[in-house]
């Protein structure tokens, strides 16, 4: 048996819940060193004068001393990889035979560049379920160099070993269920319920990491896009109801809607044994009436769209995204008739993107009925194709690109660095805080608002409103997130509190029954169940 720890930071990462489930499986023991960044979780919440007052990194370490794991793994984005590489640094330190493994899609992008540094001895490189359980194995027998699969390692004579890379892993239900436990002292899970029903997305936007991901692999791939059956999803909430009683569902599918046979079989479970608000992310070419309908019907309060730019050819030529702008408005249209709350995502400062693209969008969101707008400022991503022709054409440097490799710098075209038209770069801005509070605007205000009205404003006053202005319009919205988030932050400062007062064991989840978190597939889901008669119309747009 080894012992592994996990490091993680902000809140729940389903891929760690996912190996430490298969860890678990597989007889090893297994322990959590979390930090809640209070004020630097570089997602949501950045407030660089106050973030150092609330530093946890000794806790981190204090958890990986007590622990004293074989092997101290990691997850992290090009965001958080400079994070997990100091606390990989700082445990070799503490005990230099500590072995650490690095996955997730920075990793998967980038896997020489951290196999240069000397704190990281495996680099998991696409999906690590095969790979992770092989990893400890090797771990445990440090002379055998036999190629693990989806993996680069380090021998013990400083030889690279790499395995080759698989096919995505076709059955789903062959896995076990997320190891939600793991997390409980940590994050209130029954507020908002992270859980996935598939793996993959049908797209390759030239911005995401799906662009590169589904590419990976060396052998026959098998299905990028892959479902687990709604039996296998069900028996996993079930007993989420039974330990936390849920309050919202989020699933962070990258497309929910891909198969609607699927939704039907799913969704009248769901209603009938669930019955639980949830949120979804979906895609314009996978919303139509009969899809809202069931999912109003099933519960579903939030959804989730990229639109990101509303110029089709720019779209369809630079981002790879090939819906039309018909699409965009007829998913909306669709989802506003049964009454669920639709968020959008819109991208700021796309290399080429025509400016008539955000009066475009602004008019879309202003008759659409949108109950927000998420607003992104364009990230390169490493390994995606964005970045390799941001490099080619002289948008970033060689240095600038080395830096996002290494999560050494991030948010490339907020700044005028990059955007040197101050006269672009005022117009975006504007446009932000049209977008952001334009959801709580009576119509005659959202339809007539316009980027010179908001360009009167001071310009130090432009970000603070934009801010203020997503937070309200957050709040008004009843959106579950912020509730969720808040709740989580303020239980992490209550909990910062109590350690400087002594108190140390502090839980995040209620644990309401404490049943284990890798019971079979419940029996009563038959046949009769699955190829039930799907019809909510008569209860359609009650939700």
């Amino acid at each position: 048996m080894a012992k592994v720890t996990f490091a993680a930071l902000g809140t729940e990462q389903l891929g760690i819940s996912m190996l430490s489930a298969i860890a678990k499986r597989n007889g090893h023991e297994v322990g959590l060193a979390f930090s809640a960044s209070l004020f630097h979780d570089r997602f949501n919440l950045e407030m660089p004068w106050l973030s150092p007052y609330f530093d946890d990194t000794h806790e981190v370490m204090n958890a990986i001393k007590e622990q004293q794991p074989d092997i101290l793994a990691f997850s992290p984005l090009t965001s958080t990889y400079q994070w997990a590489l100091g606390i990989a640094t700082k445990a070799k330190e503490l005990n230099p035979g500590i072995k650490t493994v690095f996955g997730g899609v920075h990793a998967s992008a980038v896997p020489h560049l951290l196999l240069k540094r000397p704190v990281i001895d495996y680099v998991v490189v696409g999906e690590g379920d095969v790979a992770f359980p092989k990893i400890i194995q090797s771990v445990q027998n440090p002379d055998d160099t036999t190629p693990i699969v989806n993996t680069k390692f380090k021998a013990k004579d400083g030889r690279i070993i790499s395995g080759i890379q698989s096919g995505f892993i076709q059955d789903l239900d062959s896995l076990p269920f997320a190891d939600k436990p793991l997390w409980e002292d940590h994050v209130r899970l029954g507020d908002l319920y992270l859980t996935m029903a598939s793996r993959g997305c049908p797209y390759r936007c030239s911005f995401c990491f799906n662009n590169f991901f589904a590419k990976l692999p060396e052998e026959k791939s098998g299905k990028y896009v892959r479902l687990r059956s709604p039996e296998h999803m069900m028996a996993e909430l079930k007993i989420a109801q039974k330990r936390y009683k849920l309050e919202v569902v989020d699933f962070q599918d990258d497309v929910f809607t891909t198969s609607k046979k699927w939704l039907q079989d799913f969704l009248y479970l769901y209603k009938k044994e669930i019955n639980k608000p949830f949120q979804i992310l979906t895609h314009p070419r996978y919303m139509d009436e009969d899809i809202a309908k069931w999912l109003s019907n099933a519960g579903c309060v939030w959804v989730q769209m990229g639109v990101q730019s509303m110029d089709e050819g720019f779209k369809k030529g630079s981002l790879m995204r090939y819906e039309r702008s018909e699409d965009v408005s007829a998913a909306i249209d669709a989802m506003n008739k049964y009454k669920m709350r639709v968020k959008v995502d819109h991208m700021f400062g796309l290399p080429d993107e025509p400016v008539i693209a955000q009066e475009n969008a602004r008019t879309l969101y202003a008759h659409g009925g949108t109950k927000r707008i998420n607003t992104f400022w364009t990230c390169f991503l490493p390994g995606t194709e964005m970045m390799t022709e941001a490099v080619t054409k002289g948008r970033i440097t060689e240095e600038q690109a080395q830096k996002i490799n290494e999560g050494e710098d991030f948010f490339f075209f907020r700044n005028t660095e990059n955007i040197k038209d101050e006269k672009l770069m005022n117009l975006y801005k504007a446009y932000e805080v049209i977008f952001r509070i334009m959801p709580v605007l009576p119509k005659y205000l959202r339809t007539h608002l316009r980027p010179q009205h908001i360009q009167k404003i001071p310009s130090f006053l432009i970000r603070p409103l934009s801010m203020l202005s997503d937070l309200a319009t957050g709040l008004l919205m009843r959106n579950p997130e912020f509730t969720s988030y808040a709740r989580h932050n303020l239980f992490h400062l209550k909990k910062f509190m109590l350690r400087k007062l002594g108190i140390r064991k502090v839980t995040g989840s209620r644990v309401i029954e404490n049943i284990p978190f890798n019971e079979p597939v419940a029996k009563q889901y038959t046949d009769t169940h699955k190829m039930a008669p799907i019809d909510f119309a008569e209860n359609a747009g009650a939700a």
